[in-house]
């Protein structure tokens, strides 16, 4: 259940300064904006450090300079290349609660092609063991009050979006708390007829 949104960050211990990084799913226009601001609206203070994402490496900080940042994205890399293109609706909230103070928006298709996409990242450098099993999301609310926490369940409960997964991306974590895009690795196994990346969202 840990995503780019958390505090716990793990490291490979090396001699180098580290470089936090993690591995997400960006949610693309008009979507993950969309959410970013229902987020800020809720009152968190980290609402546009983060941009809105299913994470697949959580935080994690990597040391040895160029080379080891260089490593990843050639396993990131050679991950994207055999992927297809999948879907992704998002469909209501859940909550992490009492174990995590998280609320976030569930996934309703594309859970089995998040398990093996994040499968996949894990299984290259940097190399790291999750704490909690893996369980793709989106977060909408992450350590508020509790009566924060409640309205975000209540008030997203309806929100239902679609969309068409067709890549993700290595981010970096700034000096001054915010995550940043570092590098998009686009799957090359795109069928020539693929429809657009975004899709209207689905009534109801």
């Amino acid at each position: 259940m840990i995503g780019l949104d958390s505090r716990d960050v793990a490291s490979d211990r090396g001699g180098e300064p580290a470089r936090v990084i993690g591995v997400a799913i960006p949610i693309p226009d008009p979507y993950g904006p969309q959410l970013q601001r229902m987020r800020a609206a809720l009152g968190d203070p980290m609402a546009h450090a983060i941009p809105t994402h299913i994470t697949l490496l959580p935080p994690t900080e990597v040391r040895g300079g160029p080379a080891a940042v260089a490593e990843i994205e050639d396993h990131l890399s050679s991950v994207a290349a055999t992927e297809r293109p999948f879907g992704i609706r998002l469909r209501g909230t859940a909550t992490f609660r009492p174990v995590s103070p998280v609320v976030f928006i569930a996934l309703a298709e594309g859970i089995g092609d998040c398990e093996r996409l994040q499968s996949r990242v894990l299984a290259g450098p940097p190399g790291r063991e999750l704490e909690f099993p893996y369980h793709p999301h989106v977060t909408v609310a992450h350590h508020l009050p509790e009566e924060v926490m409640d309205r975000a369940y209540k008030d997203l409960a309806g929100y239902e979006a679609a969309f068409e997964v067709r890549g993700f991306s290595l981010y970096e974590h700034g000096a001054d708390g915010v995550w940043r895009p570092r590098r998009h690795f686009g799957f090359a196994a795109v069928p020539p007829s693929a429809p657009p990346a975004g899709a209207a969202p689905a009534a109801g």
